[in-house]
């Protein structure tokens, strides 16, 4: 198991990287690049790039969801009775659903999301701004190990261990 353990681990972060790198670089890069591109340009540039960034972001969503549940699933005996670390993980997960909406959004085509990417520029800031808060959540419960097990202080608090 540790082999899949190290390989979950680093395909979980190294996704986060690429698209967090990726999604940083339209941002902060490209994004104010194509501002002085004449409307066609620029509509055409967006058109390729989203075409091609939609495949990162689709699969990346996947193996996020895939290497953070088993990652997830492996860290859970360690962290039984820990209320706080349930508490981050959950907060991050749901939090990582609302960037895996919004980069879905980003690189769509559908009329129910076009006012998403009508707003590209704030969606994006704060979905590298929400990306920032998982990680931040994901540092700190990778540092602060295991929490005390309460069941076990409870008992021996009461005298009955």
């Amino acid at each position: 198991m540790f082999f899949l353990d190290v390989i979950s681990r680093v395909v979980h972060v190294a996704t986060a990287i690429t698209l967090v790198g990726g999604s940083a670089f339209i941002f902060f890069v490209l994004m104010p690049a194509w501002g002085g591109l004449a409307e066609n340009a620029r509509q055409d540039l967006i058109a390729a790039v989203q075409g091609r960034w939609k495949r990162f972001v689709h699969g990346g969503i996947a193996l996020f969801l895939l290497s953070g549940f088993y990652n997830y699933f492996r860290a859970m005996p360690a962290h039984q009775g820990d209320g706080p670390y349930h508490a981050l993980v959950g907060t991050k997960i749901l939090i990582a659903l609302v960037v895996f909406f919004l980069a879905s959004a980003l690189v769509g085509r559908g009329r129910a999301t076009e006012r998403i990417r009508q707003g590209r520029r704030f969606w994006l800031g704060t979905m590298l701004l929400l990306a920032a808060v998982i990680v931040a959540i994901s540092g700190y419960v990778k540092i602060r190990g295991a929490g005390p097990e309460p069941a076990v202080e409870t008992a021996a608090f009461l005298g009955d261990s």
